[in-house]
């Protein structure tokens, strides 16, 4: 009674999503003011849907607009609008397969294992598969009854022990590193608060795998504060079919206990004395589950109150060491500024001394001009005396020879014999010209010849220039 008041809900139910499917398909696309979506637009493959064997030709059933089923941001060909198709015939082609799921879209995976009888197809979406499994769930093909179900997710895990401030936004990009993520969900209460629990599920075993060993062997953080996820097996539960009648196992153990029915147990009977014991027994279970809560509890309580401490303290031994290094930094530089100076200094001192070593090379080469000068002036004032007495003795010589032998030549202290001149018979006066001498105006004539270039007589311009730059107050040699 009960199979077949199931079995006429399933196909009304089967009545009711092809009639919503025609209405989608029906439904005209070019209202004014509508704009279409280019998902929407973009074509795709008609392909006859799958009729159950022995009917004669009906309508076909139109394919639903996939682009509505999807949920925003929500990822296609996921491992979540994964299906699992039991029961199949062990002469099941692929072409008859993929026709049994061509309404539901261009499936990405197909496996068929014909001998112990089932398959696996990955459809677009989860909204897609759910109305696969409610369609197909218990058609009979070539007769036996197909059983649909969603396939476990082999790349799930469990993450716990995770911050309230934790999202799914950054779930999914800490985990992404370990490979592609299709859903990272962190679990909530019914308030909307997060339970510090939370599931990825990867595209891959590999990636599931590696961020399993990863997270285990080290310490992952997603905050922070250094509280680490835990990262385990995700245990894959079926809360949506459960389990059927006619999936239950029928063997002598169930018959016996199928005997009696559902009902209360009679206070003072075996049943009900035993039945106490169970529940005393769930009740310590339950009590022992409360007390392990309570522990966690305050050691998660204690674990944060050090936590803070540390962190505070740790935040403290940063600050002094930060302290120490600008001070090691501010001795060092004044190190540097002390060198500097000090360089700067010895600089100085090296500029002065070479200072006075220069004004000293200055006075010492002055000292030294003025001494060449005092000796270049007393040889200039020997030269204006001996000009001076030669000039005397030249005009002596003008008015004859007279007394010549006798007259000093050149200075007052120099006295030369004129005995070599012929003027040893001269005894004064104007008397003639003795043999084998010279008359001294010849004399004078042929040692400074009258009229020439460098002549002294009176006709020369310069005659007597001599005396008249010896002559002056100061007597000052002209250079």
């Amino acid at each position: 009674m009960n199979q077949n008041n199931r079995n006429m809900n399933q196909q009304h139910q089967k009545q009711q999503m092809s009639n919503v499917n025609g209405q989608q398909q029906q439904r005209p696309m070019g209202h004014q003011g509508h704009k279409q979506s280019p998902q929407m637009n973009k074509p795709r493959p008609q392909q006859q849907a799958y009729r159950p064997e022995g009917g004669a030709e009906g309508p076909t059933e139109l394919k639903a607009t996939f682009s509505l089923l999807l949920k925003p941001g929500e990822k296609t060909y996921t491992q979540r609008c994964r299906l699992f198709i039991g029961n199949l015939p062990n002469d099941i082609s692929d072409e008859e397969f993929k026709k049994l799921f061509a309404k539901y879209g261009e499936p990405s995976e197909v496996f068929i294992n014909k001998n112990k009888g089932f398959g696996f197809i990955r459809l677009e979406s989860r909204a897609l598969a759910e109305i696969a499994k409610a369609e197909l769930d218990d058609t009979p093909m070539k007769g036996r009854p197909l059983r649909v179900r969603f396939a476990t997710h082999s790349a799930a895990l469990s993450i716990k022990n995770l911050s309230p401030f934790v999202s799914n936004e950054l779930l999914e990009e800490a985990f992404s590193q370990f490979g592609m993520v299709e859903r990272a969900v962190v679990i909530v209460g019914d308030r909307g608060n997060s339970t510090c629990k939370g599931l990825v599920e990867f595209a891959s075993k590999h990636a599931a795998r590696k961020a399993l060993d990863r997270c285990n062997e080290g310490v992952f953080l997603l905050t922070s504060s250094p509280r680490p996820v835990v990262v385990e097996p995700l245990e894959q539960y079926d809360d949506e079919d459960g389990l059927p009648e006619k999936l239950a196992q029928k063997n002598p153990r169930y018959q016996k206990e199928r005997e009696e029915p559902p009902r209360f147990a009679r206070p003072g009977t075996f049943e009900f004395e035993y039945s106490k014991r169970w529940k005393s027994l769930d009740e310590m279970e339950k009590q022992q589950r409360k007390q392990v809560e309570v522990n966690m509890r305050e050691a998660r309580e204690k674990l944060e109150s050090e936590m803070d401490d540390a962190f505070h303290e740790h935040q403290a031994t940063l600050l002094r060491q930060d302290l120490l290094r600008r001070q090691e930094e501010l001795r060092r530089m004044e190190e540097m500024h002390s060198q500097e100076m000090l360089k700067r200094k010895e600089m100085q001192i090296r500029q002065e001394e070479e200072r006075r070593r220069r004004e000293e090379e200055m006075i010492h080469k002055r000292e030294v001009e003025e001494q060449m000068r005092r000796q270049r002036e007393e040889k200039y004032r020997g030269m204006g005396n001996f000009m001076e007495n030669r000039d005397r003795d030249m005009r002596m010589n003008q008015g004859g020879a007279m007394g010549l032998a006798d007259m000093p030549f050149g200075s007052p202290n120099q006295k030369f014999p004129m005995g070599g001149l012929g003027f040893e018979g001269q005894q004064g006066g104007m008397g003639g010209p003795s043999p084998g001498g010279m008359m001294p105006n010849e004399m004078r004539n042929e040692r400074f010849p009258q009229g020439g270039p460098r002549g002294m007589g009176p006709g020369n311009p310069g005659f007597g220039r001599g005396r008249e730059e010896f002559d002056g107050p100061a007597k000052k040699p002209r250079f």
